[in-house]
């Protein structure tokens, strides 16, 4: 109790009946991340009150603290009812509606608020990051743009801008921003640096992602008091799982990991899947629901409420498998409702640390992949990425259906436009100028990046159309069609994940460059574990030559083939995944 809340209380036992003293009560609970106390203050002060617009709003933040944002917004738009000249309240609202998914009524309310408050560098931001959300990507970068030119030092701003603009494959002016945000981490404390948006970023060390991740993870579970420890386990009963994820349906996700946890030994393992993801009426996650002994739909829950459902669910190990991705609920760690808590494949990396301690026990890593920083226990499977027995199945039809030529050596690579940078375009376009009559095959992942990649190419003395994009399609087509395919380039400093295990199922080579961080080494994982070294290189200059090398001797590109073919299986055997894993879950338990 601070000296300040104590003062308010003696106050309040004197004059009971005073709404203000109940507001600034509440406030000071909400400051100290109190919500539910915060919450019986402001309704105290409402009903002294009533119709109160600033205790309207803040019963709105004590909601959105717990998590409800439904509440909140309703709290908030009866604020706005009584005063609808609040930039405050709007800002508010529209923070709720985001994380509803209602991104074009947030957008409106942003816009009110700027309206009243021009100045304002933080809805500018958040006006960006709903642009962002709804595809709309050139204004979600004049949205930062403008928060930044208000704000120089809205550090957080400057790394959505850096992102949207990878996105854009819009080079321009990121090398310095990189270097700014770099400069940020190391030396402000209060740094506000999203650790997925880091990884991306080249130049980025091993070190300093775990730096990002711990200020991160301090920042938005700092204040959580854990649980008192689980009771001792008795031997002898079946070791429960809990997995959870926002990415429980139609997601890469599910070509990795729903064969290894259908699969678990039911007479030793008991698996519920948390969910966070909404409804897609997919089949992918309809057979995440049969795969599980209990699915547990965890949208409307706040991380409290997880973690005390899985501490009585009796929890021995809670795997996250979204880390600082999308929708994260990575807070639930931050309780310690399990025996053990374990970081895998969601998030290519650390997860850092809260108040010393490590936010996860382990990660679930390889021996290519523990090569780094880590603020878990490193735990080394054969390979760190799970595969389904099959992919989707297809047609892959004609080359001229997909926009091919009928002759020439199709060069692939179907990774999302934000891991293009420049260096690595650079070489792609000279392999294009010493390959005559080849073509690079790319995702069509937003019409800013095919319009800057087509006018690089031009720059860069390569016909545009030589830059062959595929329209986003069904899985089981996107996979078929890699079928006419014959050689895979990388990305760095963040690899191919799922993309890398589709291109080998379909019996593409890949040739990566082994870089320094956890996301620039997965591509090596994979093709170290299915014995394709020679696929493997230290930069792009071997990369260059190879992929030339290959694209002049069939015979040679025969071989290799034949060899991903025939090698590229053991990727692709869940069951013995599986025991790999549970024998994994014993030891740690042990």
């Amino acid at each position: 109790m601070t000296p300040e809340i104590k003062q308010l209380q003696q106050q309040l036992a004197r004059t009971p009946q005073d709404p203000a003293l109940h507001y600034e009560l509440g406030r000071g609970y909400l400051a100290l991340k109190q919500a539910e106390l915060a919450q019986l203050s402001f309704s105290k002060a409402l009903q002294l009150a009533p119709g109160h617009p600033q205790i309207l709003m803040q019963l709105g933040n004590a909601a959105s603290q717990l998590g409800d944002e439904a509440l909140a917004a309703d709290f908030f738009k009866q604020s706005l009812q009584q005063d609808p000249q609040q930039a405050d309240v709007h800002f508010n609202l529209a923070n709720s509606l985001r994380k509803l998914g209602l991104n074009r009524e947030a957008i409106h309310h942003y816009q009110q608020a700027l309206t009243i408050n021009p100045a304002d560098a933080d809805t500018c931001n958040n006006l960006g990051n709903a642009y962002r959300e709804t595809g709309q990507l050139d204004l979600a970068v004049a949205a930062y743009a403008q928060a930044l030119k208000l704000n120089p030092d809205l550090l957080h701003a400057k790394v959505h801008w850096i992102h949207q603009k990878q996105h854009m494959a819009d080079w321009q002016g990121l090398d310095l921003a990189v270097d700014e945000v770099r400069t940020a981490l190391k030396q402000q404390l209060q740094a506000q640096i999203p650790p997925f948006a880091f990884l991306a970023m080249p130049g980025t060390t091993d070190a300093e992602q775990l730096q990002c991740a711990s200020l991160w993870a301090q920042q938005h579970y700092g204040h959580i008091q854990p649980l008192a420890s689980p009771a001792t386990r008795l031997p002898g009963q079946k070791i429960r799982l809990a997995y959870i994820s926002s990415d429980f349906r139609k997601h890469p996700l599910a070509y990795l990991v729903t064969d290894v946890i259908a699969a678990h030994d039911r007479d030793q393992f008991e698996v519920s899947l948390y969910s966070q993801a909404k409804d897609d009426s997919s089949i992918e996650r309809e057979a995440f629901i049969a795969a599980a002994d209990h699915w547990i739909e965890i949208a409307s829950l706040n991380d409290a409420e997880v973690a005390a459902h899985m501490r009585a669910a009796n929890i021995d190990c809670l795997i996250d498998l979204t880390g600082f991705t999308q929708n994260s609920r990575s807070g639930v760690a931050a309780y310690r409702p399990a025996r053990c808590h374990i970081n895998w494949l969601g998030y290519p990396g650390s997860m850092g640390k809260v108040n010393e301690q490590s936010l996860f026990d382990f990660i679930l890593v390889d021996e290519t992949l523990q090569q780094g920083h880590f603020s878990e226990r490193t735990v080394a499977l054969p390979c760190y990425q799970p595969n389904n027995a099959q992919r989707p199945q297809a047609e892959a039809g004609t080359r001229a259906q997909h926009g091919l030529p009928e002759q020439g050596f199709v060069f692939c690579s179907f990774n999302q436009s934000f891991k293009i940078t420049a260096e690595v375009f650079a070489c792609w376009m000279r392999i294009l100028q010493q390959v005559p009559e080849s073509v690079l095959w790319l995702q069509a992942c937003n019409p800013w990046a095919t319009s800057n990649l087509k006018q690089t190419a031009q720059v860069a003395k390569v016909d545009p159309d030589r830059l062959i994009f595929a329209p986003r399609t069904s899985a089981h087509l996107h996979i078929a069609r890699q079928e006419h395919a014959d050689l895979m380039l990388d990305t760095t400093p963040y690899n191919a994940h799922t993309t890398a295990s589709d291109a080998l199922w379909q019996g593409i080579p890949l040739l990566a460059v082994k870089g320094d961080t956890f996301p620039a080494r997965v591509s090596a994982s994979l093709l170290n574990h299915i014995g394709l070294d020679e696929c493997i290189y230290e930069d792009w200059a071997q990369v260059e030559k190879q992929a030339v090398a290959l694209a002049n001797d069939p015979v040679a590109l025969t071989a290799l083939k034949a060899k991903v073919e025939k090698q590229a299986k053991v990727l692709f055997d869940p069951l013995t995944f599986r025991r790999q894993l549970e024998q994994i879950y014993r030891q740690l338990l042990e």
